[in-house]
């Protein structure tokens, strides 16, 4: 009985602790309630640190481009095939031979840019302003460049062939030597463009207008003039066997040496308004005055001077989301 006795408070102490191991107190957790045994202290975990690259809000994205960037300085051969460059600027840049095949540039700005022997073939570039750029050599072939403004850019032996550039502003464009066969032109602005040795074989240049360029010694077998203004254009030494002529203008047009006599839907008031010579060729009973006095040359407005490029060490910056 003794020692029992003597046992019984360190019983009840025992017994008093394991009731309070499971109190709410005991785990860290506020109670309001006073509690007459020594308080636990809860040591609390460490932070878990985000990585300093998955802190960037395009972390774990595709890797396209975000919606507004812009892109300066020099990326030689890039491959960009399939990317996302929709909304995208690209200022005084150089990316020649660069792959942009399938590459959406809807809306993008292509300022004062070097893109020679860049491939665009089937890229959107739906509404992209493409300002005193160079595309000599590019290639474009089915591309969607619909409402597209290209003033003053050069397109030197670039190949457009079946491209959409229906409605696009091209005024002032040097075409030398390209390939536009069987592209969309309608309703396109092509105010003193070189279109000079071109092949633009059954091109639709229907309701566009081609005032005061170049087109002499290019292939326009076949292609759809229905609605065109050539007013003061210049046709010498070309061909345009079976070319529709339908409606179309051609008041001051300059036809010395070129063969009209496949083309179609001409008539002699449309052939009054024109000049040429001994060696124009037009269709059975029409007949053409020869050309008088100076020719008068009409020069397209110069195209605006591109921005400076961002200044910037890096080839590729995102400036906003």
């Amino acid at each position: 009985m003794t020692q029992f006795a003597r046992s019984r408070p360190f019983l009840i102490a025992a017994s008093a602790m394991l009731a309070l191991a499971g109190s709410p107190a005991l785990a860290g957790e506020a109670t309001g309630e006073p509690v007459g045994v020594p308080q636990v202290q809860v040591i609390p975990q460490p932070r878990q640190e985000t990585p300093y690259l998955q802190q960037n809000p395009y972390y774990g994205q595709d890797p396209d481009v975000a919606r507004t960037v812009s892109l300066g300085g020099s990326c030689v051969r890039c491959e960009l095939s399939g990317r996302d460059l929709s909304g995208a600027t690209f200022i005084s840049a150089t990316f020649t031979g660069s792959t942009l095949v399938g590459a959406n540039l809807r809306g993008a700005e292509l300022v004062g840019s070097n893109f020679s022997g860049a491939d665009f073939s089937r890229a959107n570039l739906t509404g992209a302003t493409l300002v005193g750029a160079n595309f000599s050599s590019a290639n474009f072939s089915s591309a969607q460049m619909t409402g597209a403004e290209a003033m003053g850019s050069v397109f030197i032996s670039a190949n457009l062939g079946r491209a959409n550039l229906t409605g696009a502003e091209l005024n002032g464009a040097n075409m030398n030597r390209a390939n536009l066969r069987s592209a969309v032109l309608s309703n396109a602005e092509l105010f003193g463009v070189t279109l000079a040795n071109v092949d633009a074989r059954n091109v639709n240049f229907s309701g566009a207008s081609v005032d005061a360029s170049n087109l002499s010694n290019g292939n326009f077998q076949g292609a759809v003039f229905r609605n065109a203004s050539l007013d003061g254009a210049r046709l010498t030494g070309g061909r345009f066997g079976d070319a529709d002529f339908r409606g179309a203008t051609l008041d001051r047009t300059d036809i010395r040496g070129t063969d009209l006599s496949g083309a179609r839907g001409l008539t002699q008031a449309q052939v009054s308004e024109a000049c040429g010579d001994a060696s124009t060729r037009l269709p059975s009973g029409l007949r053409v005055s020869a050309c008088r006095g100076r020719m008068v040359v009409i020069r397209p407005p110069a195209p605006p001077r591109p921005p400076a490029p961002p200044q910037t060490t890096r080839n590729i910056v995102v400036a906003d989301r």
